[in-house]
């Protein structure tokens, strides 16, 4: 029997024992018998040995110790006798039986389950981005046909294997389905349908949540990856070149909680990142980074060479399954598309995943209330702001109440800042507590997740998705208490924008910008304070009619430009040729029929390891973008049903 044969542990051992010379094996029983064991396994007596042929050996190493353990026993012997090759020979059938520990560890995570990825997912757009593009540019793609991407084809070269890419970033913008189509790669990667052969494993790694890891060491990572304290670290480092890793949300890298840490400057978790994306650590493993546009100017100094692709979101048909899969009474996935599609803004908006989920589930809540759906949005600020005063605690007594609506609004713009100033996304309860925060009780906006850290087990809240935390950290220069002037950071952060105008090429205008100068316009300011019933004071308005002069006199690239600049016959032509080639944009339909659970674009983290305990609320997190894992889940926010799952 040939090793490469060797289906299990058993058989290996088996081949091992076999393959010796019979002065070895005699040697290697001479070993065994006085070999200092781990605690609690017996020793083998001197007796016990005598006159074994291999077979017999192996069956009795097995009856005590199970196969793996008897593997490991003989391992030990053959490197003191200083029998390296096969060593490693034995080694690797045993990398490769904990290959599928891991792989079933992944089919078996419960919060992608309950999350849905498993189940009907709904596809994205996948373009090549041009090497030759300035990184921090977000302009639309020159009008020539689209370059389609396929997942499966991510890390090939065609004719050329040797110029194969092993590093790939995703960009795109908030919303459009990066962490949902992340996870989804690991997970068709561990059912045997994506890169067969090509990896020996691919590990998940949340950027946002790496700051939770107990030690800034690669080991640890993938002790945490694995959900395996035990995992052995060293026989999946062995081959590297077959290892991919997926560093999720690279502009959610967030600082550390440590105190002593909080100064500028790379905390050792980022920098054992940033040492896997400058290739000084593991140089022959695959990357795949995925990262809002904004961040490339940050993540561009650390790279050597990348290949560049574009994720766009839904195609127009992709849309109508959507609302399809969202809603599932029929009638009323009918009514909420009739409603998008006649209203031309709404619908070219739904292309980005995240947004077409907060559509949804603002129009799920006022069908729920019984609610006729006058609005009219005419920009992707004022659908966020319909959803916010949707799930808003209502007015009491029919005027505005100041311990319900406006309190918690002000509570969640004051998380927001505190955590987008400081590059936090990640809250522990004792910091909602300070913010005069329920957490389970506003599920609407927040989501929570249970980690293990050393033996113990913490929650944490964050917002369902980034452009949440965003919008309500642009709300948060509008509800301050002392309304006397515009605040300190807020004027840092025009500054920073007017200097980055002066510097070559465009960038993207933050996404709390976006909301900020929308709100200003007239119909919006007003619509505000009516909403969400509180007022302006004049002092502030002066100020922040300053700000917005000087925010429109710049040029800068909107969030979600690329996305909404594309013409219809453009997607359209871009479907037609992948779909003239037999191909799907391959993260495939585990189910064509109608799937009545959540929808993929909600999704839990993986390296959530404490117990699961039921939930009540549902939530969609991103951050964790899905991070982009916001847009979302079945059950409605409002309806108080589900499970706390973190983003799109």
């Amino acid at each position: 029997m040939a090793m490469t044969k060797a289906r299990n542990p058993r058989e290996a051992l088996l081949w091992a024992l076999s393959d010796l010379e019979e002065n070895d094996f005699k040697k290697l029983k001479f070993y065994l018998r006085d070999m200092t064991l781990s605690e609690g396994q017996p020793r083998l007596a001197r007796g016990e040995l005598e006159g074994l042929i291999p077979v017999d050996l192996a069956e009795l190493l097995i009856s005590k110790y199970g196969e793996k353990e008897a593997v490991k026993v003989v391992l030990k012997g053959l490197r003191v006798m200083n029998l390296l090759e096969l060593v490693d020979q034995l080694s690797h059938v045993c990398l490769h039986d904990y290959r599928e520990i891991y792989r079933e560890h992944v089919r078996c995570l419960e919060e992608w389950q309950e999350a849905g990825v498993n189940g009907r997912f709904n596809q994205v757009l996948l373009v090549a981005k041009s090497s030759s593009e300035s990184p921090e540019s977000c302009s639309p793609f020159p009008e020539q046909e689209l370059d389609s991407v396929m997942v499966e084809a991510l890390f090939d070269s065609g004719e050329k294997p040797s110029l194969a890419p092993s590093l790939v970033v995703l960009q795109g913008s908030a919303g459009t389905g990066k962490t949902t189509l992340a996870r989804k790669m690991v997970l068709d990667w561990a059912t045997g349908s994506l890169y067969p052969g090509r990896f020996d494993y691919v590990f998940y790694v949340s950027c946002k949540e790496v700051v939770l890891l107990l030690e800034s060491k690669l080991e640890q990572l993938l002790f945490w990856c694995c959900g395996d304290n035990q995992a052995p670290v060293t026989e999946i480092l062995r081959q590297p070149e077959r290892l991919l890793f997926i560093l999720d949300g690279f502009d959610e890298l967030q600082r550390p909680f440590e105190e002593k840490l909080k100064k500028r400057g790379l905390s050792p978790k980022e920098s054992l990142l940033h040492l896997l994306i400058r290739r000084h650590t593991l140089p022959t493993c695959s990357l795949l980074i995925t990262t809002r546009p904004l961040a490339l100017r940050n993540l561009e100094p650390l790279l050597k060479q990348a290949r560049h692709v574009h994720i766009l979101g839904f195609s127009e048909e992709e849309r109508a399954r959507y609302f399809s899969s969202y809603f599932t009474d029929e009638k009323k996935a009918d009514s909420a598309f009739d409603i998008v599609q006649k209203n031309d803004i709404l619908y070219k908006a739904c292309q980005v995943p995240g947004i077409c989920w907060v559509v949804c589930s603002w129009l799920k809540g006022q069908m729920e209330r019984g609610k006729a759906v006058l609005e009219t949005p005419r920009n992707s600020t004022d659908i966020f702001m319909a959803y916010v005063s949707t799930f808003l605690p209502p007015v009491d007594d029919g005027g505005c109440s100041e311990f319900s609506r406006h309190r918690v609004l002000r509570s969640l713009c004051s998380l927001a800042a505190e955590g987008i100033q400081n590059q936090r996304f990640l809250f522990e309860e004792a910091e909602l507590r300070k913010h005069n925060l329920d957490g389970p009780r506003l599920a609407a906006f927040l989501s929570s997740n249970d980690y293990q850290l050393g033996l113990a087990i913490k929650k944490f809240y964050s917002f369902r998705h980034i452009s949440f935390q965003d919008f309500f950290h642009a709300m948060s220069y509008l509800v301050k208490e002392d309304q006397s002037r515009l605040g300190k950071e807020s004027r840092r952060e025009v500054q920073r924008l007017l200097e980055a105008k002066e510097q070559e090429g465009n960038d993207e205008m933050t996404l709390t910008m976006q909301f900020l100068l929308d709100i200003l316009k007239k119909d919006s300011f007003l619509n505000l304070e009516l909403k969400f019933c509180f007022r302006i004071s004049p002092c502030l308005a002066q100020d922040l009619k300053h700000f917005k002069e000087q925010m429109e006199s710049m040029k800068h690239n909107r969030t979600w430009d690329l996305e909404f600049s594309l013409y219809e016959a453009k997607i359209k032509n871009l479907v037609k040729g992948i779909q003239m080639n037999d191909v799907s944009f391959k993260i495939k339909h585990s189910n064509e029929k109608k799937s009545q659970s959540q929808n993929s674009f909600s999704v839990k983290s993986s390296l959530s390891h404490g117990p699961k305990e039921k939930q009540k609320h549902p939530s969609v997190h991103g951050q964790k973008e899905g991070k982009d894992n916001i847009a979302g889940t079945h059950k409605e926010a409002s309806t108080g049903k589900g499970r706390g799952t973190e983003e799109t």
